[in-house]
């Protein structure tokens, strides 16, 4: 585990074979949980979801957005329009399902988020005993505050993904665009809300394992 003090190796993912074989490694003799962080928009989920395709029925993703809260909520909390930050999520409610993924005696349900909905699904991941890798992605693994602080001891390792900045920023606009914002909102947001989380998320780059470099 790389301290606070430490720079973290980095991988630069021209392929995806040596980090396919990391977490196979991981997925070896017992259950471990590998967290996946970084920016909005720098490709987690994608880093996340060809691993657990290569890897097969052994592993499942669990991404930590299933963890938002209603927008209902949000509204009522004054946070609509910092959607996405870290107190926008239910941590508590993260920290405890983790803990129970630790545990593969029993299926476990997560929830999941609809982008088309732009709400949480409950129960739509199920966490086999058979999973002996779970990958949770997400902003905030390596986030030191406000209940984010117990999310690491959870993992067994992290990676950070970080992609160049235009090309980070030019998909995260076009997801807003493909979910009904006009060009100039997903503009705002990215580089308003979005980009305020991304250096939250950056803070703790030297706490990961490894950092991915993905072009």
């Amino acid at each position: 585990m790389a301290g606070a003090a430490e720079e973290p190796r980095v991988s630069r993912a021209t392929s995806l074979d040596g980090l396919v074989e990391r977490a196979r490694a991981l997925a070896s003799a017992h259950r471990l949980l590998l967290g996946v962080c970084g920016a909005p928009g720098a490709g987690k989920s994608t880093v996340s979801q060809r691993l657990v395709a290569a890897l097969g029925e052994v592993a499942v993703v669990v991404p930590m957005d299933g963890f938002h809260l209603h927008d209902a909520e949000l509204a009522r909390l004054g946070r609509a329009d910092r959607k996405g930050a870290p107190d926008t999520f239910d941590v508590r409610g993260y920290t405890a399902l983790l803990a129970r993924l630790r545990s593969p005696d029993h299926t476990v349900y997560a929830p999941e988020f609809d982008r088309s909905r732009e709400e949480s699904v409950a129960g739509a991941i199920a966490v086999r005993p058979s999973h002996r890798l779970v990958v949770t992605e997400g902003n905030y693994l390596l986030h030191d505050a406000g209940g984010w602080q117990d999310v690491r001891p959870l993992l067994d390792e992290v990676w950070y993904v970080e992609t160049p900045e235009d090309l980070r920023l030019s998909r995260l606009v076009a997801r807003h665009e493909a979910h009904g914002r006009s060009p100039q909102d997903a503009r705002d947001w990215a580089t308003g809300p979005d980009q305020v989380n991304a250096e939250l998320a950056a803070r703790g780059r030297s706490r990961a394992d490894l950092v991915v470099v993905v072009d």
